[in-house]
């Protein structure tokens, strides 16, 4: 997709249809809106005044324009009140536009929203906004339909508006870099689990790292097993798909030390193992991935941005289900750093894995650490579909993610991890149990990660309830969501400034 900035009247872009806002409240409208109706004499006016457009965020309203506009329709976004509008309201709702018109013989679109008046943003800020939301609003994933929608028409050239030249390149690509990332993120998660193997998956990470020259390292089944890799070991066996164990690194300093780690859960497919899981939506389980897919994708997005600082992604992955040779609850395990681990529900499998990747962190030296996982579903209970968990050991780090996130536009919410909780995790036969009971799950199982990371900084984001959605929302299609690939992004971006 090409996407080009401009400057000058709305109404002189040649373009199949353009996206303009409008606030709700405003009985006129404003702006480029303003400019548009005139050339139209009036008609935006006449359809606000007579309750047809009302500018309640996410309002589509479809114009179709006169010779004296040279788009081909006028797709108008309501805003919300203006005094509350977010750079991600900007970013949603332009999404949104740009999925609606998609499906109407649209090859061509132009946005304008220069006044978005939102209190410390900067005209570039918001610039790198739309594009994000043109890049993540249109995007879909219909790789395996052999019968496309016959109106379906993919958009090839976007034209983005700005109020003057300087720096809108520079924004529009930092847009599409990081948009396209967490696309990227969403195929990989929106992949059947039959084409998204662990080895797949490894596949997937050394090409982007070879494009972009990032080192990589894939450990085999052998090297997992030397390396004494219990957790990854015991939940493998009881597939035929061989476990991968993925290393990226990405340097922007010459020094050889971690400034973070980012870990994600690679579990490519879960049937719960033993532990079967209901049948009852379990092809979803393609997904219990996410978490490796995001902070590989943050890595691709990163190795662009070359922000001065170095970060390693480690992903474990591998297949949970049930076979003969499958963990069985009961069983004792080893982690990488020593710990053992009673197996009490196989469908637990998540914080196992992970106990090696984070170990492994740990080993290498890493300064602060975050895993990603769609761990439990008792934070989705907890929390629904709106908001990650995060559970830390340092709350200055926590901080830090915390307003990553909101940057970002990604809800991300701050949960207990009061001492007490460890209690619900101590095993009579091992060191620890890989589960807590049915309370306060989620605490227990970020407790139980706790374990494998000793003083280090860290913080655990439990993505079970934001990894994916079941309907169109703003710049989200159904399916993948990408989350938290952006405020991964953005951490790593203000840490690099925090540094120099």
């Amino acid at each position: 997709m090409q996407i080009k900035a401009i400057t000058g009247n709305p109404a002189k872009i040649r373009t199949g249809a353009l996206i303009v806002p409008h606030y709700e409240g405003e009985k006129s409208p404003s702006s480029d809106a303003a400019l548009l109706d005139k050339a139209l004499g009036g008609l935006i006016s006449r359809i606000v005044r007579e309750g047809d457009v009302k500018g309640k965020s996410g309002e589509i309203t479809v114009v179709h324009t006169t010779k004296d506009v040279l788009a081909g329709r006028i797709v108008i976004v309501g805003m919300g009140r203006k005094r509350a509008v977010t750079l991600d309201k900007i970013r949603a709702n332009v999404g949104a536009a740009c999925r609606y018109i998609s499906g109407k013989d649209v090859t061509t679109l132009a946005v304008a929203v220069r006044d978005g008046g939102i209190k410390g943003a900067s005209d570039t800020d918001i610039i790198q906004t739309v594009t994000e939301g043109v890049i993540l609003g249109l995007y879909s994933f219909n790789k395996y339909k052999t019968k496309k929608e016959q109106d379906a028409t993919e958009v090839s050239r976007v034209k983005i508006m700005g109020k003057n030249s300087a720096g809108m390149n520079a924004a529009i690509e930092r847009g599409k870099i990081i948009a396209e990332a967490v696309n990227w993120t969403r195929d990989l998660v929106n992949e059947p689990a039959n084409n998204m193997t662990p080895t797949i998956l490894a596949e997937a990470a050394i090409s982007q790292a070879e494009k972009s020259g990032m080192g990589i390292e894939v450990f085999d089944k052998d090297k997992i097993a030397e390396l004494g890799m219990g957790g990854l070991m015991g939940v493998s066996q009881g597939s035929q798909q061989p476990p991968k164990f993925i290393i990226m690194t990405y340097k922007g300093t010459n020094s050889d030390k971690i400034d973070i780690a980012l870990v994600g859960k690679g579990i490519t497919f879960d049937s719960g193992g033993i532990s079967i899981k209901p049948s009852e939506n379990m092809a979803d389980m393609k997904g219990d991935m996410a978490g490796a897919a995001s902070v590989l994708g943050t890595l691709v997005a990163i190795a662009k941005l070359k922000p001065s600082i170095n970060v390693t992604a480690i992903c474990p992955a591998t297949e949970n289900l049930p076979s003969g040779t499958a963990l069985k609850p009961g069983d004792v395990i080893t982690a990488l750093n020593g710990k053992t681990m009673e197996i009490l529900n196989t469908d637990a499998e998540g914080r196992l894995i992970l106990a090696d990747a984070l170990s492994y962190a740990v080993n290498l030296g890493a300064k602060k650490i975050i895993d990603v996982a769609t761990l439990t579903g008792a934070c989705q209970i907890a929390l629904g579909n709106i908001c990650t968990g995060a559970f830390g050991n340092n709350q200055p780090f926590m901080n830090n993610v915390l307003d990553a996130g909101e940057q970002a536009g990604e809800y991300v919410w701050q949960m207990p991890m009061f001492p007490e909780y460890e209690e619900l995790i101590k095993s009579t036969v091992a060191d620890i149990k890989n589960t807590g009971g049915r309370y306060g799950g989620a605490i227990t199982a970020a407790k139980f990660l706790e374990e494998f990371v000793g003083r280090t900084p860290w913080v655990h984001l439990d993505i079970a309830g934001t990894s994916d959605t079941d309907k169109d929302k703003g710049y989200n299609a159904r399916g993948a969501t990408g989350i938290p690939v952006r405020t991964l992004i953005t951490l790593i971006q203000n840490m690099s400034r925090r540094t120099k």
